[in-house]
């Protein structure tokens, strides 16, 4: 048997939007990228309960996950990321130590800030389609 199995990553975020149909961005401290919010689930959490957390670290909004939007995995680093709509229901905006802005953005905004990766996240959530999109990417484009 093999002992160095594969390994993957499960990350989970949250669309946000507003009664403009704008989806929330946060810009990263570390490397100034705007993206979704959202992060690495925890072993024996419930994907949830991961998200409403990784969403109030990031923006300090209380979140109601709703529908699963699409499924993304990052082939080169073996992340699989979950993406969920979400609607705010308390909470405010905050920056944070990993957060250093936010912005309300939308589809041209979105495709113009982040990378075809990040931006079809946020494109598929915002689409009215009932069915979860399922895509793969290197980290910077869709293969």
């Amino acid at each position: 048997m093999n002992s160095q199995l594969p390994r993957h990553s499960v990350s989970v975020s949250g669309v946000i939007t507003d009664e403009d149909g704008r989806a929330l961005l946060i810009q990263r401290r570390d490397n100034h990228h705007w993206e979704l919010p959202g992060g690495v689930l925890e072993l024996g959490e419930s994907i949830e309960d991961g998200l409403r957390r990784e969403v109030r670290e990031e923006t300090g909004l209380v979140v109601e996950p709703g529908s699963l939007s699409g499924v993304y995995k990052n082939v080169s680093r073996g992340v699989i990321a979950l993406v969920f709509r979400c609607r705010a229901t308390g909470g405010q905006l905050t920056t944070n130590d990993e957060v250093i802005a936010f912005r309300w953005a939308d589809e041209d905004t979105i495709r113009q800030l982040t990378t075809e990766a990040y931006a079809v996240r946020l494109l598929d959530a915002m689409r009215s389609a009932t069915a979860a999109s399922i895509r793969h990417h290197d980290g910077t484009h869709l293969l």
